[in-house]
């Protein structure tokens, strides 16, 4: 069979590079004990230096589930911070995708509600040093017979009751993130109520949100102001059909690619339910994310590695190329020392790899390195 007629060069760099290499070897015009085999190409014993050829073995591999899914913040290292007063926002300390430490301040408010605890926690500081040193006295007095014993256990109560309403308006200070510094400064007197509270990280990482502005009212424990997140790992929220379930399970490693890059990553949880728009369960997977390329809503390419082994032939990818109708093919060795073009059905790509269903047999030798330079000779 006659070889296929040109169907022009495939790329400039493609003609240069086989320019280079053909510079290097004797051309087909200059091979003149080598006759081409029908339907094959016939290489010089210099040009055969260049190729190499792969000979075909069934092996057992494990397949590759490959799918797309959506960026998400890893939630157990993300949090929203709640206003923990309410008030007006004086001021906004932080821009969103900064880096902040935690106890860090984001923003200050006029709160009533602030000024309110500071006094209520002054006043029962007070109201509990003063029951307790009562208390101390009538102790005293009792050993001395100067009070009755009723009248020193109600002080005592007393002492307890106010030592009690004292705690828990510490507690109430703590739960509007007070520091303690200023909590000390308060215990010994050095301060005044003040109406202003400020609003402190919870956790180090980046603010990826900030929905707040200057002016705006914070109703206490509802108004959410900041979301900060640890972006040195993310979730990948990647979407698995029907028919590949049996083959991710958990602790599956996943390869996400994304931001002209790849991202190594493990499968931490399949869901257990489908999405009747897509008809898809979520596998969540969870990513190691180096600069924080990976962005939230980013949609990024997933292959999982399925836990099922399989067994079957496999042709490295450089081995497989395209007819003008986009159909694979490789080149294999003939008897006479030609290449011929075999139609191959191409499956799953495994690692560097394609699985061939169907078109190769065990101990075909088929060209990898060169299949390219092979395809060129043939198209002269």
């Amino acid at each position: 069979m006659a070889s296929e007629p040109s169907h022009g060069r495939a790329a400039l760099a493609l003609s240069a590079a086989v320019a280079l290499f053909l510079a290097g070897c004797s051309g087909k015009d200059h091979n003149p004990g080598a006759t081409p085999a029908a339907g094959g190409v016939t290489l010089t014993g210099a040009q055969r230096q260049h190729i190499r050829l792969f000979t075909v073995q069934p092996s057992t591999f494990k397949g590759t589930v490959q799918t797309f899914g959506v960026v998400d913040f890893d939630n157990d290292q993300a949090t929203s911070v709640l206003a923990p007063f309410g008030g007006p926002v004086t001021r906004i300390l932080v821009t969103q995708g900064q880096h902040v430490d935690k106890g860090q301040a984001l923003a200050v408010v006029n709160s009533a509600d602030f000024s309110a605890a500071v006094s209520a926690y002054r006043k029962a500081a007070a109201a509990a040093a003063n029951a307790r040193r009562l208390a101390d006295i009538d102790k005293d007095l009792l050993q001395h017979q100067g009070v009755s014993k009723r009248e020193a256990d109600q002080a005592e109560t007393d002492a307890v009751g106010a030592e009690a309403d004292r705690a828990a308006a510490l507690k109430t200070l703590s739960s509007m993130d007070v520091g303690a510094g200023a909590i000390g400064a308060i215990q010994q007197g050095r301060t005044a109520a003040v109406a202003s509270g400020v609003i402190r990280a919870p956790i180090s990482g980046v603010v990826v949100d900030r929905p707040i502005t200057p002016g705006q009212l914070l109703q206490a424990g509802t108004t959410p102001v900041f979301t900060i997140a640890k972006l040195s790992r993310v979730w990948v929220m990647a979407q698995v059909f029907e028919a590949d379930l049996p083959a991710v399970q958990v602790g599956e490693t996943a390869k996400v690619q994304a931001a002209g890059a790849a991202f190594a990553g493990r499968v931490e949880n399949v869901g257990a339910q489908v999405d009747p728009a897509t008809g898809a369960v979520a596998a969540r997977v969870a990513v190691d994310n180096p600069g924080d390329a990976l962005k939230k809503q980013m949609y990024v390419q997933v292959a999982i590695q399925g836990h099922q082994s399989n067994r079957g032939i496999l042709v490295p990818v450089a081995a497989v190329l395209r007819d003008d109708e986009n159909l694979p093919f490789v080149y294999v060795a003939q008897p006479d020392g030609s290449f011929g073009r075999r139609q191959i059905t191409l499956g799953e790509r495994v690692g560097g790899e394609y699985q061939i269903p169907a078109g190769l047999k065990p101990g075909d030798q088929v060209v990898d390195d060169g299949a390219v330079f092979v395809q060129f000779m043939q198209d002269q």
